[in-house]
């Protein structure tokens, strides 16, 4: 980038937006990635990037954003190791945190959908190494230290370093804690100096103690020496020490070697990690600023909807609407001091560049920037004190210098345009500068104060005024631009408000010239009418929002309805199969009755049979009557009536708590029955108990007594809702699994839970292969964490 682009580009203050960019990356050489970048002035090349940009957006929302972590340049470590040069443990970390960045990359754009994006020729370029990054982080603990497990004689030399060790501890333990030693001894404790054991003697009774003096305190005072006794054995550790590193050296050789060996592939996928890291810190940046992705073209024509200047408290910051190149190619905003023409002019240039950087604009959807050659702006105070230049100077040099560059292909922003002089030249020279501007083709935006321009931007086709809006009576800027309005002078109305006495403002009026005045006159007229075509487009926009959304409330009502109905028929359809299956149950119920009555033709029961088989019949068919009618059968419940009195060995249910139970022992006198439920024994109040006589034995009576015998349904035989297939062959499990299911059919079970353990899998593999294949089996799926995980498989029936 030029040093003359740069200050272009610095008075519009994309300097701060790259830094706030940085700012959101993950590492270091994406951050100066950031810095420099420089707006891509070719059009294609500015759609790719915005492309890149959009897709990295969407893919963050969807999915979240990628794990980069903050890795360092490892390029010039790569090199050395691919020219046979060792490489340090920190340079191996470096390499193994740059193998994992590529990892999580490449895992996380398989991990999202399938849907193509302009990123995925990133994301397909890397090519991640998991076995050389386990090498690494395996035999590596950290920067200073290798793992003792990174080879069988390093874990032998360690333990013999540490035997060693232990053993001269012991032998000058032994010493500090001798009393005979202890007064020769500034302390009773055990050091090291060079890598050596000491102990601290005092200076006086040095010669008491044979060894090697290694170290003296700052005052001298304490001699730190080694004894004689331990001299050996600490020149032993320091042969280990050797042995240690020469061996660590023999380990890290191979693996820099393997390092070398894939250095340009993971060279090339540092740099891709870096281009990934830069475009989804666009992407933060944009959720940060709540942008979107706006449309680019080469056509000159911008036209940003609801714009956010991002350097402006988001609190505070007022939207606008700001277009240009449209039916004209010249801007003239103005306005009062502080009144927002500057923010205006800054939005309008500051988006252009962002855009072209591929960055999201904190606009409203649907707006539209143009690709330029050149931005180049005069805005703020160009004074230099060292050339000697006045404020006008300064931006007349500036000018210069922008006459030169401008072509068909630029976008001109100017500040106070004609500024610093006297306000008839300066007025005039604005009007011939925007005239040689207009001339060469460029795209212009410029403040002003003077009337004569808001007048030529009147009588000249091409160019519109724009103003904004200062309300006077809270003395305070509403910083909303409108195009089409020149800006009217409240110096008058401003000085009033502020206290200036009336006769002088009136003074002031007198000494207008009458064309001023006309003017002014005129320029207040538009305003008053375009503040009531405002307020009239305003309610229309209401209306339109309000029929938009009661459309929208009745196409949801509608589909709402319709999703309701579809439920609703699919919960008929699963009652009436409910019903069916329970009309199986009971019709096999009273087929086993009847074929255990035929059983008993011959004994002396046989004729009290046929009538008491017509009363169950009876009561069952009341029972289906029941369950096709739920309400009726609530009411029922409620006046709920034992059918006979409890007796001991009952199944009865408990309302209020919803389970089942045995009867111990009748109803005492308060009504209350002792019911065991678990391992629990509870009093139940007899109203609180219900008998099922299924449940129960179905007792046959003749005149003698009552002659016990159990007739039990095969659909009621099959009531555990699991089957447990450990321990059996696969063909005996499959046998008994067939048979469960079809119990469970009849008992109108849905989901099932088959325990098979876990083992060698063989007999997992065969129940699902034959769930697979079953008929009445809907889907299956293994358990979960609770449920027994792969050791059974749960099975929801058809």
């Amino acid at each position: 980038m030029e040093h003359n682009e740069k200050k272009h580009y610095r008075a519009l203050e994309l300097d701060k937006i790259l830094m706030q960019l940085a700012d959101c990356c993950s590492c270091e050489d994406s951050r100066a990635l950031a810095l420099n970048i420089s707006p891509q002035t070719n059009y294609s090349k500015s759609v790719k990037q915005m492309n890149f940009t959009q897709d990295a957006h969407l893919l963050s929302v969807r999915f979240g954003m990628p794990t980069i972590l903050n890795i360092r340049n490892v390029k010039g470590m790569l090199k050395r190791a691919q020219v046979g040069a060792m490489l340090n443990l920190r340079e191996l970390m470096d390499i193994s945190n740059v193998l994992r960045t590529i990892r999580n990359l490449s895992t996380y754009r398989k991990d999202c959908d399938d849907t193509e994006t302009a990123l995925d020729s990133l994301f397909e370029s890397l090519s991640p190494n998991k076995t050389l990054e386990n090498m690494i982080n395996e035999n590596i603990l950290s920067e200073d230290e290798l793992a003792d497990s990174a080879s069988p004689e390093l874990f032998h030399i360690r333990r013999n370093i540490r035997n060693t060790e232990l053993k001269i501890r012991a032998q000058l333990d032994k010493m500090v804690k001798s009393v005979s030693y202890q007064k020769y001894l500034q302390d009773s404790i055990i050091t090291m100096r060079d890598g050596r054991f000491v102990v601290p003697v005092k200076q006086e009774y040095r010669g008491e103690i044979k060894g090697m003096v290694h170290d003296t305190s700052s005052s001298g005072a304490t001699l730190f020496v080694e004894p004689i006794a331990v001299v050996e054995a600490n020149n032993e550790i320091r042969v280990l020490q050797n042995k240690e590193q020469q061996e660590i050296e023999r380990i890290i050789a191979p693996m820099s070697e393997e390092v070398g060996c894939h250095a340009d592939t993971i060279c090339a996928d540092y740099d891709t990690v870096i281009e990934l890291d830069l475009l989804f810190a666009k992407a933060r940046l944009g959720r940060k600023m709540k942008a979107t992705i706006p449309t680019i073209t080469d056509d000159g024509i911008i036209d940003l909807r609801k714009a956010r200047h991002p350097m402006i408290d988001e609190n505070k910051v007022v939207p606008t609407d700001i277009y240009l190149g449209g039916s004209f190619d010249t801007l003239v905003i103005t306005g009062p001091n502080t009144g927002g023409k500057t923010v205006s002019l800054k939005t309008l240039g500051l988006f252009t560049l962002m855009a072209m950087c591929g960055l999201m604009l904190p606009v409203a959807d649907a707006s539209t920037v143009s690709v330029f050659d050149r931005v180049l702006a005069d805005i703020g105070d160009e004074q230099s004190i060292e050339q000697s230049l006045s404020t006008f100077s300064a931006h007349m040099t500036n000018i210069v210098s922008i006459l030169d560059q401008t072509d068909w292909k630029t976008l001109v922003l100017l500040d106070e345009l004609g500024a610093g002089t006297d306000p008839i030249e300066g007025a005039a020279l604005a009007i011939a500068i925007i005239e040689a501007l207009r001339e060469k083709g460029a795209k212009i935006a410029a403040t002003t104060h003077y009337a004569e321009i808001k007048v030529f931007a009147l009588e000249t086709k091409g160019v519109e005024n724009a103003s904004c809006e200062f309300d006077v009576e809270s003395l305070s800027p509403t910083y909303k631009l409108s195009i089409g309005v020149p800006g009217r002078s409240n110096a008058f109305a401003i000085s009033e408000r502020l206290g200036i006495e009336h006769n002088i403002i009136e003074c002031a009026k007198e000494r207008v010239s009458n064309e001023n005045a006309r003017f002014e006159d005129v320029v207040s007229q538009l305003e008053e009418t375009r503040l009531g075509l405002e307020k009239e487009k305003s309610g229309a926009q209401q209306v339109r929002e309000e029929t938009e959304r009661l459309k929208h409330e009745v196409a949801t009502y509608k589909a709402r309805l319709e999703q309701e109905k579809e439920r609703e028929i699919e919960r008929a359809k699963t009652e009436a199969k409910r019903l069916i299956d329970k009309v199986k149950v009971e019709s096999q119920r009273i087929l086993d009755e009847l074929e255990e009555i035929k059983k008993q033709k011959d004994t002396e029961n046989y004729k009290n049979m046929p009538s008491l088989a017509r009363a169950q019949m009876k009561s069952g068919v009341n029972k289906l009557y029941e369950l096709a009618d739920p309400v009726k059968q609530q009411e029922q419940n409620d006046n709920y009536v034992l059918p006979r009195k409890l007796v001991k060995g009952d199944v009865v249910s408990i309302v209020d708590i919803g389970k089942d139970g045995t009867v111990l022992s009748p109803a005492d006198n308060s009504g209350n029955v002792m019911v065991q439920v678990g391992i629990m024994k509870i009093k139940v109040a007899q109203s609180k108990l219900r008998l099922d006589e299924r449940k129960n034995k179905v007792t046959l009576n003749n005149k003698k007594g009552s002659v016990g015998k159990n007739i039990t349904s095969r659909a009621e035989r099959s009531g555990k809702t699991e089957i447990d297939l450990r321990g059996m062959m696969v063909e005996e499990a499959l046998i008994e699994l067939d048979r469960y299911i079809d119990n469970a059919v009849l008992a109108g079970l849905g989901v099932i839970t088959i325990i098979h353990g876990k083992g060698t899998g063989t007999l997992r593999a065969a129940v699902q292969e034959h769930l697979r294949r079953h008929k009445n089996i809907r889907t299956f799926r293994l358990g979960v964490y609770g449920e027994g995980e792969s050791g059974v498989t749960i099975a929801e029936l058809k």
